[in-house]
């Protein structure tokens, strides 16, 4: 008897973790469409787009390619972030923006798509790429890979494995250049 008596005291204290000042969370972005539209002088208006409405679901992203890019030609490119998990969609392009700091697109290239470079800084000067250039070759096919990185190091030396940070969304688009 005496021995239940030495832990009920034990039964009622309790740590607590609980923390003062917690850190606010800055949540990932949810991205479910990237629409990239490339634009060029005496060509037609391609758009590339990958759509994941399942978002990390068992569904794989429906990618779209809605024609062929003009070979030996530069496009300006422009890239909308959108969650379409929320009505109305909300434009994460847009948060891009607001804390481009934070955040920077990086390009590869393949094949026929031979380069693309970035028109658009971020408020210290380094790039962030929603808008670039892009520049295409000779007629075959390409790729072009985008991947958003969320608080790279910056300034980076325009690399993945340089840059660290969180990939928010990356995508390849498989293209034809004639």
């Amino acid at each position: 008897y005496a021995l239940c008596l030495l832990f009920i005291p034990m039964a009622f204290t309790s740590c607590s973790d609980d923390d003062e000042n917690p850190v606010p969370v800055d949540e990932e972005e949810v991205i479910t469409t990237m629409t990239v539209t490339l634009t060029s002088s005496g060509n037609s208006t391609v758009t590339l787009q990958s759509q994941d409405l399942d978002g990390d679901g068992p569904n794989a992203p429906e990618i779209t390619v809605s024609g062929n890019l003009a070979a030996n030609a530069t496009y300006s490119g422009s890239i909308e972030l959108l969650n379409e998990t929320e009505t109305p969609a909300e434009d994460i392009t847009e948060e891009v923006e607001e804390e481009d700091e934070e955040h920077q697109f990086f390009f590869s290239t393949g094949g026929s798509v031979t380069g693309a470079t970035y028109s658009d800084q971020d408020g210290d000067g380094n790039p962030l790429g929603l808008s670039f250039e892009l520049a295409t070759g000779e007629a075959g096919s390409g790729t072009l890979q985008i991947t958003l990185r969320h608080e790279p190091k910056k300034p980076n030396d325009g690399t993945l494995a340089d840059a660290g940070g969180e990939t928010d969304i990356a995508q390849t688009f498989n293209v034809t250049v004639e």
